[in-house]
């Protein structure tokens, strides 16, 4: 089994969290709401965000890009979960303690897991994600029971399939969506998969959370990585709950899940909508509303995959052109059928 990099996944709302007692809508297991209060997280230090990056949350899912069996590779997402006679177990400790991921750790309750016998088994090939709390060689779950972490895509797995149409493995590519560096405008582009070892990303698409960017169609689905981070944000308003909601509801700009902060530190926070108690998905969102080209770098690679069609090959045929919208990415597509 080969070591990753330390990929942290655990990112933490920028403001103190207030719980509600009711059942949480992101959550069927949760039976409270995590809400956003008036105060700063108070893990948040002194200068801390002084000089963040900060940048748009995407709803996909989080893929890692690193190596396997020597190669560059695109790892899915996988929490280790509890099994069903330790989920009722947790269950009933959740239902009896209310805390978040804000909570004092020494005002926690725990929850005595048994590691070894409390889970549902990952295969061979699973790795738990950075930042996972190891103790006596086993990575520990979180405050909701779960333990982050990855698997490499395998054509065998039904649910990597739509992974797969992002990445040709044997050539080492990928489709990445990018802001161009000259003029700030969206760029779909194929890049080697080895200029992203060790980075994180979005997988977005047709067949992705309900595809909220409306990308693609059933004829011609589109799947994009998007590297965290690379998608930022600028006027935004004080970091103030208030105008932050308002900002959320009544600007163009503000029509998108979430805000994350990369501080200097290597800590991230975020906001998203749930936190505000807002709605998500919302119509005309700000990344789909983006003019977008398609990189010529598309013809620079001999596809594995010979006659069969692919998303690369669809992208290598309107090399070049642009799109006003990048919802109306399929209109360039269907042109070409």
């Amino acid at each position: 089994m080969e070591k990753l990099l330390p990929v942290q996944h655990k990112i933490s709302c920028i403001f103190e969290i207030c719980v509600q007692n009711e059942p949480s809508e992101k959550r069927s297991h949760q039976p409270y709401k995590v809400l956003a209060g008036d105060k700063l997280n108070p893990k948040l230090k002194d200068g801390e965000l002084n000089g963040a990056l900060i940048t748009e949350k995407l709803d996909g899912t989080c893929v890692l890009i690193q190596q396997y069996e020597g190669k560059p590779w695109l790892w899915a997402r996988l929490d280790r979960k509890p099994n069903k006679n330790a989920d009722k177990r947790f269950k009933k400790f959740q239902s009896q303690h209310q805390f978040t991921e804000n909570t004092v750790e020494e005002d926690k309750p725990r929850f005595n897991w048994n590691v070894s016998k409390d889970f549902k088994e990952v295969p061979d090939n699973w790795i738990p994600a950075g930042g996972v709390e190891i103790k006596d060689g086993e990575a520990l779950p979180d405050h909701i029971g779960h333990t982050p972490g990855w698997v490499p895509v395998d054509v065998k797995f039904r649910q990597h399939c739509w992974h797969l149409t992002s990445v040709d493995l044997q050539t080492g590519i990928a489709v990445v969506l990018r802001e161009s560096e000259s003029s700030g405008e969206l760029v779909i582009d194929c890049v080697p998969l080895k200029t992203l070892e060790g980075k994180t990303a979005e997988l977005i698409g047709t067949m992705i959370n309900g595809n909220p960017y409306k990308l693609g169609t059933k004829q011609f689905p589109v799947h994009l990585l998007v590297v965290h981070g690379s998608l930022r944000l600028e006027g935004l308003p004080q970091l103030d709950r208030r105008e932050l909601e308002e900002w959320f509801q009544c600007n163009e700009n503000g029509k998108i899940e979430g805000i994350v902060w990369h501080c200097l530190s290597g800590s991230l926070y975020k906001l998203h909508r749930n936190h505000l108690g807002l709605n998500w998905p919302v119509d005309n969102l700000l990344l789909s509303q983006k003019p977008v080209t398609i990189s010529n770098n598309f013809n620079q690679y001999e596809l594995s995959d010979g006659d069969k069609k692919s998303q690369f090959q669809y992208f290598a045929s309107i090399c070049g052109k642009r799109c006003g919208k990048l919802e109306n990415i399929h209109s360039l597509l269907q042109d070409i059928s």
